[in-house]
C-alpha cells in the first residue's frame, strides 16, 4: 500500500496497536466491539522468518481486523526518520497478514506510559517488561477516541 493510499477500514473485529521498535514491539488489542484496548505483549523481534510467523499467527489467532502502527513525528509533526522505518514495517506488516495497516501519531504515547508507570513505584526491569505494550494501548486508545486521525496529514494534528 503506498503513502497515498487509504485502506478499505473494517468496521467490526479486533485492532491492534502497534508500537513499532528495530528491538522491541509493543502490541495492544482491543475486544471484538472495540470499546476497550489493553495491553497484549511486547515482541522481541528475532529474524524476518520468526518476525513473519509471530504476525501472521497474531493476525490469524486474535482474528485481526486493522492494524494501528504508530508514527514518530517530531513535535511540528513531520514526520522523521524513524517515520519511514515505522512506515515500511507497516507495509511489511500488511503484506504478510493480509490485514489493512493505518498509521497514528504516537508522539506523546511512550512519555505518558513512563509517567504512568513512574506512579507506580515498580522497578526498573519491570517498566522495561511493559513500556512498549503499554505505549502501543495508549496510541490504540487514541484511535478509538478519534479514528478520523489515522493516516490524516500529520503536520495537522498539532492544534
Amino acid at each position: 500500500m503506498s503513502a497515498g493510499s487509504s485502506p478499505e477500514i473494517p468496521t467490526v473485529g479486533r485492532v491492534a496497536g502497534i508500537d513499532f521498535g528495530t528491538v522491541r514491539v509493543g502490541v495492544a488489542i482491543t475486544d471484538p466491539e472495540r470499546i476497550l484496548a489493553s495491553p497484549l505483549e511486547n515482541y522481541n523481534r528475532r529474524s524476518q522468518k520468526l518476525d513473519r510467523q509471530y504476525f501472521q499467527q497474531l493476525a490469524q489467532e486474535e482474528r485481526i481486523a486493522l492494524f494501528v502502527v504508530g508514527l514518530p513525528v517530531h513535535m511540528s509533526g513531520a514526520e522523521s526518520g524513524k517515520s519511514g522505518e515505522a512506515r515500511k514495517f507497516g507495509q511489511w506488516l500488511g503484506e504478510i497478514t493480509g490485514v489493512p495497516v493505518v498509521y497514528y501519531d504516537e508522539r506523546f504515547t511512550t512519555s505518558i506510559a513512563k509517567d504512568r508507570l513512574a506512579g507506580l513505584g515498580v522497578t526498573k526491569q519491570k517498566k522495561k517488561q511493559v513500556l512498549d505494550k503499554l505505549a502501543a494501548q495508549i496510541l490504540l486508545t487514541s484511535y478509538l477516541e478519534n479514528p478520523a486521525r489515522a493516516d490524516a496529514g500529520l503536520d495537522a494534528l498539532d492544534d
